[in-house]
């Protein structure tokens, strides 16, 4: 990905909101591949001529298979304002996502979850007796669709906590998994693998100016072209 093929929703001298693509890393992995903080660097580099190193603070992640919005912050000071912000629970995210089947007209999925790394890292469901962290979202479904007679809910995804798979792992244990998200159950394909499920809103404070901010993305490639053309109510 080039930087002039980056979406930035906005920019200022603190902070920049941009739009991740699925599939690339938020931040450098083992795999080397590009990864979405390099991406912006270069971004900021070029567009503003900057010598040597470019700051860019990593305040939160997207799984490298979800796409969304994603914020950074410009200076140490905005990083360290966002992580406290995250901290307190001000900083809001909502996400879509396509599950499989049909699933009530809102509701509120509370767990337990850990992260293990037997054959790579995965959220398992488990107890606070063992040492589980709690892991709440609440949803609402806003319409149906159908894909190859199969049925699927396209729910709204409010975030209360932010654990590691957390909406992969609490839907697949709802008996409801994101459409090609084989890591947590789902069974067969639908347009090349594609996850369905992407970061539509980010709610939070300025760092500096403390005005609060709201940006939205609606996700229009592949898995999502034309979904509102499917729906059935």
């Amino acid at each position: 990905m080039k930087t002039e093929e980056l979406s930035v929703v906005y920019e200022d001298n603190h902070i920049i909101v941009v739009v991740k693509e699925a599939n690339i890393p938020s931040q450098e992995d083992e795999t080397k591949d590009e990864d979405l903080l390099n991406i912006v660097k270069g971004y900021i580099k070029k567009k503003y001529h900057k010598p040597g190193e470019v700051f860019l603070g990593l305040v939160h992640r997207l799984d490298r298979r979800v796409g969304g919005l994603m914020v950074f912050a410009r200076t140490s000071k905005a990083a360290s304002r966002l992580s406290e912000t995250i901290r307190l629970h001000r900083f809001k995210k909502e996400y879509l996502a396509l599950v499989l089947g049909i699933t009530p007209k809102s509701g509120r999925l509370v767990d337990y979850l850990s992260k293990v790394e037997k054959n790579g890292p995965k959220a398992v469901v488990t107890t606070a007796e063992n040492n589980g962290q709690e892991a709440i979202l609440e949803y609402e479904t806003l319409r149906t669709v159908e894909f190859e007679k199969r049925e699927f809910s396209l729910v709204r995804v409010h975030l209360i906590t932010g654990r590691y798979n957390q909406i992969r792992i609490q839907f697949s244990h709802f008996q409801h998994p994101i459409i090609n998200d084989f890591k947590y159950g789902y069974q067969g394909t639908n347009f090349n693998d594609q996850l369905g499920l992407v970061c539509s809103a980010l709610r939070f404070p300025h760092p500096t100016t403390k005005e609060d901010l709201e940006f939205n993305f609606v996700p229009t490639d592949g898995i999502w072209n034309g979904l509102w053309e499917k729906t059935h109510d």
